[in-house]
């Protein structure tokens, strides 16, 4: 053949010949005479046909190129154009297929026609061959079969045997242990050790780490095989039937090698090895360790191991009974202290309207006048710039109005009326009309229970509750079967979604530039100032009093913009024009997420108020579409609230203990009802770590030591933690309280003093000492004063630059090293 497919079709040509030369062997080696040459032919003249056909065809169209095939096929006079790679290959397989076939016949013919003594030699070479590849298969067959017969009945000596065997592994590895601990000067915590304690514990403790071994399991396990594998075979053959022996002998002409047992044993040995182990670590250290005295006799050693397990298996039957009835008795004891202490309440004879709306629809003013209009009234405020405010603003009306924190008392005389944080609440105090604020709090998981705990055991005629819409379902249903009459507000002025992105250079008057970190504050207000524009700031560290003159300050018109953190959310009501998101995500205390739908409205919520502006205008820098997404999205509904320790808890639980400890375990054991969450009590939990076991702890009553713990300030500080401490100490001492640490160097030294003076007026109140709390009150107030005349001449930052180069970093830049370097890093 010549043309474009000459070099595949002779390559297929010789691959043909190939296949009938292997087809020939195959053919001759399984006849016991001799075939003539023709009659070969005549049987698989047909199939040698086949056999070019296929190899021809699979050359031409695996080998040849696309643009191979398309020629091929317009030398052929065929039109390829507009046609599919499939039909292209198609076509050219079938026009392959009629390619005139290699005379094979002919070829063959060359070599054996007439020639009878080279196809005879050929087939002697063949048969050959073939013979002895039986030959041997059989054997390989027969020894397949016995080594099968082997490996069935040594796996059935090790399972009868498994007992004699572990006895005997136990006394090697009891020695060695003996020797290791006694050779090396390992010191044991204890005599009632396990062997598994020994290898994951005792081996870990400082002053057993300069014996290492890097893996431990695997080195025992190792170890155990290694004794396996020298005694084993030995052992196996003494024990192997004499039947199988013998036909060992009969199949291999020798007798039954030692090398030849370990092989066949092998995958056995390092099972049996790890499930000895398994077994050994169960077993106490003490039991292995004396075995080194005691020489080995199988019957008396077994009889040891079984004594052994006995008294092991009796003390873990005792251990196990002493759990049960443990479990059962911190059961009863859980069901005793908490027991139906969080199921929502019957109904009860109080008049409840709740007040539900988002932000800046005037559902607080409207329970406050209800308030105003009673003989006797309390307002709960979820921060103490809002108890503040509506301490103010009563005293104000002319309604006479005490305050209470936690860090202040104010009492007016004559008044009726008190506005404290929801903490302070004392459910046996009664009052004609009581206001709960951000009663969708209840969810929250430090201070939830604070919201639960006013709304349940509220004392009064009437409970006004003010909600956002996603709470309403859940404090209904918690309300149980009493009077509950709803009221829903609305907003009457829209918010508006800016579509562009916002950037600094867009604020303007009456704008709130919103971040979630003090330092993203200060960054912004700095850079705003920059622009020649007044700031006011607020952000969550800030104090109340501070943040209160930075307030009217906008409010007065002192300052166009004001830069926040979301805690503009709550309550505090502002002629803010615009909401501007400058971030999308924040850090909740654990890892840093995107807003919530809720959070996203609280906030939002504050522009446009009403009354001032036809319309609240909102904007955001980034991923504007996904952030209006959120703030149209439908509420999803609390569906938990949080519950904590009440007086009553600790009073039960007082009956079978005082140890804090066992309180705060049963607290982390005990199964909060369906539908509620556990407060972490993560900060009582890092205060009481700093005087557990002290005098602190043996002096104080429990209920007076968690009093002190649930003190609310930032436990987080290292700081305030220490002062804290020293307090208390001073307190079981019958001295002094040690005064705050005062540090005016910097704002976040002023605002870390505020902070001090806060947790001693917490103290000072505490423990009665009103009048030296009015001095520190006035301390305090100074502290505030210089903070925020700090803040109002200008925020002063340090340059954000570079760790690596120096080079200053852009504005809100997240990184502490600049792109280039860390390229090159």
């Amino acid at each position: 053949m010549g043309g474009l497919l000459e070099g595949y079709y002779d390559k297929a040509i010789e691959k043909t010949k190939t296949l009938i030369i292997v087809d020939i062997e195959r053919y001759l080696q399984e006849q016991d005479k001799l075939p003539s040459y023709e009659q070969y032919l005549r049987e698989r003249g047909e199939f040698i046909q086949h056999i070019w056909l296929n190899t021809w065809i699979n050359m031409a169209g695996s080998e040849s190129s696309g643009r191979e095939k398309k020629d091929y096929l317009e030398e052929k006079g065929i039109d390829t154009e507009g046609l599919t790679k499939k039909m292209i290959k198609q076509l050219f397989r079938q026009e392959t297929r009629d390619v005139k076939p290699y005379n094979f016949e002919g070829w063959l013919d060359s070599l054996y026609a007439g020639k009878e003594q080279e196809w005879q030699a050929f087939y002697a070479n063949v048969r050959a061959k073939y013979l002895e590849w039986k030959e041997n298969a059989e054997i390989r067959e027969k020894n397949r079969k016995l080594n099968s017969k082997f490996a069935y009945y040594i796996e059935q000596i090790l399972g009868e045997h498994y007992e004699d065997l572990y006895v005997y592994v136990r006394y090697l590895i009891g020695c060695h242990l003996e020797i290791e601990i006694e050779g090396n000067g390992i010191v044991l915590s204890s005599d009632d050790v396990s062997f598994e304690e020994y290898l994951y514990n005792e081996l870990d403790m400082p002053y057993n780490q300069f014996y290492f071994v890097e893996d431990r399991t695997a080195a025992y396990e190792d170890m155990i095989a290694a004794y396996l594998n020298d005694f084993g075979p030995n052992w196996l053959k003494q024990n192997l039937p004499e039947h199988l022996l013998e036909e060992y002998q009969q199949v291999t002409n020798k007798p039954v090698h030692l090398t030849y047992l370990r092989e066949i044993a092998a995958d056995y040995s390092q099972d049996i090895a790890s499930d000895f182990f398994a077994d050994l670590l169960e077993e106490r250290l003490e039991d292995l360790t004396k075995l080194i005295d005691i020489p080995f006799d199988l019957g008396h050693h077994r009889n040891i191991y079984i004594k052994d397990r006995t008294t092991r298996e009796q003390r873990e039957r005792e251990d196990r009974e002493e759990k049960r009835k443990r479990k059962e008795k911190e059961k009863k004891m859980l069901e005793d202290i908490f027991g139906s202490e969080y199921s929502p309440p019957a109904g009860r004879d109080i008049q409840y309207k709740l007040h539900v709306g988002e932000t800046n629809t005037g559902k607080t003013f409207q329970a406050i006048q209800r308030m105003k209009e009673a003989a006797s009234g309390l307002y709960l405020a979820p921060l103490r710039l809002l108890a503040l405010e509506i301490y103010e603003r009563l005293n104000g009306d002319g309604v006479p109005c005490s305050l209470i924190t936690g860090e202040e008392e104010k009492l007016a005389e004559g008044g009726n009326h008190l506005s404290c944080t929801v903490e302070m609440f004392r459910e046996k105090d009664f009052y004609e009309v009581v206001v709960i604020d951000e009663a969708q709090m209840i969810a929250d998981k430090d201070r939830g229970f604070s919201w639960y705990r006013a709304i349940t055991k509220a004392n009064a005629k009437e409970v006004h509750i003010i909600c956002s819409f996603h709470a309403k379902t859940m404090i209904i249903d918690l309300l149980g079967d009493s009077d509950v009459e709803v009221k829903e507000y609305e907003r009457e002025t829209p918010l508006q979604v800016e579509t562009a992105s916002f950037k600094l250079n867009d604020t303007r008057k009456g704008d709130a530039l919103v971040c979630f970190s003090r330092r993203g504050v200060l960054e912004t207000a700095s850079q705003i100032q920059k622009m020649g524009r007044q700031t006011s700031m607020i952000y969550g560290s800030m104090p109340p009093e501070t943040r209160k003159k930075q307030m009217h300050r906008f409010i007065n018109g002192e300052t166009s913009v004001i830069v926040c953190t979301d805690a503009i959310g709550m309550g505090l009501n502002l002629p803010i024009k615009r909401v501007v998101f400058l971030e999308n995500d924040k850090f909740d205390g654990t890892k840093r997420r995107t807003l919530t739908s809720q959070e996203v409205k609280q906030i939002a919520g504050r522009a446009g108020r009403r009354g001032l502006y036809e319309v609240g205008r909102v904007a955001f820098a980034s991923e504007t579409k996904m952030m209006k997404g959120l703030l149209e999205k439908k509420d999803e509904e609390i569906h938990g609230f949080t519950i904590a320790p009440t007086s009553a808890v600790l009073k039960r639980f007082q009956k079978y203990s005082s140890s804090l400890s066992l309180f705060f375990y049963l607290w982390e054991n005990f199964k909060n009802p369906e539908g509620t969450k556990k407060a972490t009590l993560a900060d009582e939990m890092l205060l009481y770590d700093i005087i557990k076991d002290t005098m602190v702890e043996a002096r104080f009553s429990m209920d007076d030591l968690f009093a002190f713990l649930r003190l609310p300030f930032s436990a987080n500080e290292p700081l305030l933690r220490a002062q804290w401490k020293a307090k208390m100490l001073s307190i079981v001492g019958d001295s002094e309280l040690p005064e705050p640490v005062i540090n005016k160097s910097s704002l976040e030294e002023l605002e870390l003093s505020y902070k001090s003076v806060g947790l001693h007026l917490l103290f000072l109140y505490k423990i009665g000492k009103t009048t030296e709390a009015h001095y520190w009150e006035r301390v305090r107030e100074e502290i505030s004063d210089l903070i925020h005349e700090q803040l109002k001449s200008g925020v002063k930052l340090r340059r954000n630059v570079c760790e690596t180069c120096g080079k200053e970093l852009p504005h809100r830049f997240k990184h502490k090293i600049c792109n280039e370097c860390f390229f090159i890093r």
